[in-house]
């Protein structure tokens, strides 16, 4: 009972760290599987429930590993107005005017991106299925955060103008009430991207140039929106928790005109592209023929620290809220 009364005082159920939340991560995944060609679904759609369940262990390895935080976002508005030209594209360029330490403090999604595009390629010319697997999945969480405007923002969570918790509302309570019975993930097929790096960049600059719609909108509606009305409580995992009610999503999500969803279905397809451009630049192999099918014990035993530690934390979160 105590444990029930401790999460009705909560104001917001979402963890801003968790981006698109489990939920849309693992959905997004899953349905960038579909865009593939013949050839490549030989080996992604048997492994689609490794794809969906790894995609959120980027947001899982932020507490074990103090580096990877910056890989999830860009304080992009640290660097001036639209389209922020003072910030080189080129990551050495950057690293040159910049410094790694003013980089890595404001975010680097950007550029790791690229990287986890390297590293699939890699693993696609090594016929290194394992690797394939592991870096496809977590390749898919950057792709998927770099959507995301309050990704793309200092004032991430709203802080800055008392919306404290918009990001968890945006990015994980709407697509979890809309996502699976109203949305439309039927996009068509993947394409071979020429240059990734612009093509990531753009979509970090759509996401920028979103941000004010974002924290606007739902600024507007606070303020004529019911107060009684703007939070329900509901039993999740056995916790009564507060949250964002339906009403007020559904209200918030028609101000939006449906951006989250074609936020969503744009990282699907971005996703969909990315593997099969990593794929197409390894030379296209036979994902028939792959060696390293199954993971080493090093692996294992990795992935299950990764578990310890989230599941750890989390419980340190929920006890301190």
């Amino acid at each position: 009972m105590k444990k029930i009364f401790l999460f009705l005082g909560l104001c917001l159920c979402y963890n801003q760290a968790n981006s698109w939340g489990f939920f849309g991560h693992r959905l997004i995944n899953e349905h960038a599987v579909f865009l593939l060609p013949a050839d490549m679904l030989v080996l992604f759609k048997p492994q689609i429930a490794f794809l969906k369940e790894h995609a959120v262990d980027p947001d899982k390895r932020r507490y074990a590993i103090a580096a990877e935080g910056p890989r999830h976002y860009i304080d992009i508005d640290h660097y001036g107005e639209y389209p922020y030209d003072s910030l080189p594209r080129s990551w050495q360029q950057a690293l040159k005017k910049y410094g790694e330490d003013s980089l890595q403090k404001y975010g680097i999604v950007p550029w790791w991106v690229q990287t986890m595009l390297a590293r699939l390629t890699k693993a696609f010319k090594d016929k290194n299925q394992a690797l394939i697997l592991k870096y496809a999945a977590e390749l898919g969480h950057y792709i998927a955060d770099a959507h995301v405007p309050l990704h793309a923002t200092k004032n991430h969570n709203g802080q800055y103008t008392n919306q404290k918790g918009i990001h968890g509302f945006w990015e994980s309570r709407i697509p979890e009430l809309f996502a699976t019975k109203d949305w439309d993930f039927f996009i068509g097929k993947a394409d071979y991207i020429k240059t990734p790096g612009t093509f990531i960049w753009a979509r970090v600059l759509e996401s920028a140039a979103a941000v004010d719609t974002v924290l606007r909108f739902e600024k507007e509606l606070s303020e004529t929106f019911p107060a009684d009305q703007k939070y329900a409580f509901e039993d999740r995992n056995g916790t009564v928790i507060k949250q964002y009610s339906t009403a007020y999503a559904t209200a918030y999500d028609l101000r939006m005109k449906g951006m989250v969803e074609r936020r969503m279905r744009q990282s699907i397809y971005t996703v969909a592209s990315f593997w099969y451009t990593a794929w197409v630049n390894a030379g296209q192999p036979d994902l028939k023929t792959l060696t390293n099918k199954t993971f080493s014990a090093e692996d294992i035993a990795a992935f299950e620290e990764l578990n310890n530690a989230w599941r750890n934390n989390a419980v340190k979160d929920r006890d301190h809220e």
